[in-house]
């Protein structure tokens, strides 16, 4: 008699042995890595890549007037601070868009723009690392392939199916597009980021889901578990750190897309980053602005990193455990 779901001491086991496993691979992936030096050339960079950082949080609240004529570092001898940057920042307008409004924009763009692809690529992650079907291995070469592609030249053809759509004979296989229109603008950019975003994503989980011991694959379907089952029950679950690494490049990027998210959309759904551009005004007398706007524009993605760094790291082990 065959079971119908998967036996929950199997599972147990299955857990405590993936949990082992991690942990060798970690402590083994730890004693490689770990050194005197590696540790102060780690501390330098840490250093160096968050002083820039800091030198714009302390520029933000600096007077117009010193900023103009003075580095953020003489902030130390003569600590004037304002927030005026912040308020005439947030009161901006850019054609009828706030600062604040783009980044309800941002939001609404980054967030399906980085769940679709996880959802499309693990599951095609999976189809090709445990189903065997013809012609797998050249598709995976020809999906591996598509990295290659400069996003400048796939934007010219997205354009015109966006705004003609595709028709075969009678049949529309995709209808076309209005940029005018607000969910068909978000729409735009949720496909073209979903598209970009699947090779890498399907070549990064790939790499993940077929390092998981085939023992613990075999023990599934021994337990009559179908292609479903295990990969809710126990490829996703196991995949949690790739997933969440991929995550948080996925979200930096699309969050700090500038190209993307001005040619795909248009007037009130531009994202955060075109309204920043804008800050300066026309001549550039606004620039001092620009520290503020940006340091409104990187809260977001420093939460998000600091909240999931945790999984970036263990994705940074993706295929240790494999064997």
């Amino acid at each position: 008699m065959i079971a119908t779901d998967v036996d929950p001491r199997s599972a147990r086991k299955v857990a405590a042995a993936t949990r082992r496993a991690e942990s060798n691979a970690f402590k083994n992936a730890k004693n490689r890595l770990t050194s005197r030096g590696a540790t102060i050339a780690a501390i330098v960079i840490a250093v160096l890549w968050t002083i820039p950082t800091f030198g714009l949080f302390v520029t933000s609240f600096r007077p117009p007037a010193d900023i103009n004529t003075s580095g953020w570092w003489t902030v130390f001898a003569n600590p004037a601070l304002t927030i005026s940057n912040y308020v005439n920042t947030l009161n901006f307008d850019d054609g009828g868009i706030s600062v604040g409004q783009s980044f309800l924009n941002s939001l609404v763009i980054v967030i399906p723009a980085t769940v679709f692809p996880i959802v499309i690529a693990a599951l095609a992650a999976y189809g090709f690392a445990w189903i065997n079907f013809r012609g797998k291995n050249l598709l995976f070469i020809l999906v591996f392939s598509l990295q290659i592609v400069p996003i400048q030249v796939a934007i010219s053809p997205l354009l015109s199916l966006f705004s003609t759509g595709l028709t075969i004979g009678n049949w529309a296989v995709f209808p076309g597009l209005n940029l005018n229109s607000v969910a068909d603008s978000f729409a735009r950019i949720w496909i073209s980021h979903t598209m970009f975003a699947l090779p890498l994503a399907i070549f990064l989980l790939h790499n993940f889901i077929s390092a998981i011991p085939a023992d613990i694959m075999e023990a599934a379907r021994v337990d009559g578990a179908g292609h479903g089952q295990i990969f809710l029950r126990i490829v996703l679950p196991l995949s949690t750190p790739a997933i969440a690494s991929f995550a948080i490049l996925q979200f930096l990027w699309v969050w700090n897309d500038l190209l993307v998210g001005t040619i795909f959309t248009s007037g009130g759904n531009f994202p955060i980053t075109k309204v920043i551009t804008d800050l300066a005004g026309n001549f550039g007398q606004s620039w001092y602005l620009l520290s503020a706007g940006s340091f409104l524009a990187i809260i977001l993605p420093l939460i998000v990193f600091f909240a999931l760094q945790r999984f970036f790291v263990r994705g940074l082990l993706a295929g240790a455990t494999k064997g």
